[in-house]
């Protein structure tokens, strides 16, 4: 994964000659900056359970709420790097037939991956919604020291599943156009399973960006 917070766009993005192109890359990079908010997240929540277990056992007496807010931030932080993560061709899949495929078929086949990922976060995000306007319409609280308005977290996580709808939704638009013009490369590019060669290159790059840290 490349390091910089903002990758600079791809030429082809820059000069405007592909409108799903441009659109692609701002949602990378939109993307990017959530993952790292989420593991801001994460880590402060990681930081205030720390203190409050060295609280319970120091002072006999923890700050409370630790736990829940940690949930809060492990659900919310979870649906906003499902977008990244596909961008990032990262998410886990079965490829053993994948690979004997034929090239158009297996494109045809990476194509309908992105079918399915769409209607399932589509569905999830139609009854998401539902939760949070039923949580605010019935002003529901945690049944906790805390007393959270439920609807804040679960508004935050909505969020996130609805960016990757969207994002979805714009990964359908370019392998879909790629597919119908017989470019297979693009649809791999934007929808396929990345290969050994490409994870290879990204380990070694990431190998590299450790040694020159070292070095600095």
């Amino acid at each position: 994964m490349p390091t910089p917070l903002l990758e600079p766009l791809p030429a082809e993005a820059r000069h405007g000659t592909s409108l799903l192109d441009a659109a692609l890359a701002w949602a990378g990079r939109l993307s990017r900056i959530a993952v790292w908010a989420a593991g801001a997240l994460t880590l402060a929540s990681v930081l205030l359970i720390t203190v409050d277990v060295l609280l319970r056992k120091i002072a006999g007496r923890g700050i409370g709420g630790s736990d829940e807010l940690a949930g809060y931030v492990f659900a919310i932080s979870t649906s906003w790097a499902f977008a990244f993560a596909t961008l990032q061709r990262a998410h886990v899949r079965v490829d053993v037939l994948y690979h004997r495929l034929p090239t158009r078929v297996a494109a045809a086949v990476d194509w309908l991956c992105l079918v399915a990922f769409a209607i399932f976060f589509a569905y999830l995000a139609r009854f998401g919604f539902d939760v949070v306007r039923q949580s605010f319409a019935q002003d529901s609280r945690s049944n906790s020291a805390l007393g959270m308005h439920l609807w804040i977290p679960q508004l935050l996580w909505f969020l996130g599943i609805a960016w990757m709808c969207i994002v979805t939704g714009l990964l359908l638009l370019r392998a879909g156009s790629a597919l119908v013009h017989g470019d297979v490369a693009s649809v791999q590019r934007w929808a396929g399973v990345r290969s050994a060669k490409e994870e290879a290159v990204e380990e070694a790059s990431a190998g590299e960006r450790i040694v020159q840290g070292e070095r600095k």
